[in-house]
């Protein structure tokens, strides 16, 4: 079942990927994880990470004393809504004529 469609930047996005691809990370694995595939600083990791935060795109828990953060969102789910969101912008909300571009190559 799909939910309402969060509206997640590019940026937010990559602290979303590496949720995904880490499970849940401490925030110091976060930063590193994300710091890795971009060249941001911490500040602009924590950033992100507030704003998806208020999104309820992410939490925050707690197990014996460690924080820690795992995405609230599944990858499928978010995938579909950003798919959802270009066929709808693109094609009139018709998935069939995505479907139809995609087969003629262009």
């Amino acid at each position: 079942m799909v939910g309402p469609r969060l509206h997640i930047t590019e940026a937010e996005s990559e602290i979303l990927a590496a949720l995904w691809r880490h499970g849940s990370l401490t925030p110091r694995g976060l930063i590193e994880a994300v710091s890795a595939a971009q060249p941001w600083g911490d500040a602009t990791i924590k950033t992100l990470l507030g704003r998806l935060m208020r999104k309820k795109a992410i939490c925050s828990e707690r197990d014996a004393g460690r924080l820690t953060y795992r995405a609230m969102v599944d990858r499928e789910t978010y995938i579909d809504g950003e798919v959802q969101a270009l066929v709808d912008r693109l094609f009139g909300s018709r998935r069939e004529d995505l479907v139809d571009f995609i087969r003629r190559g262009s």
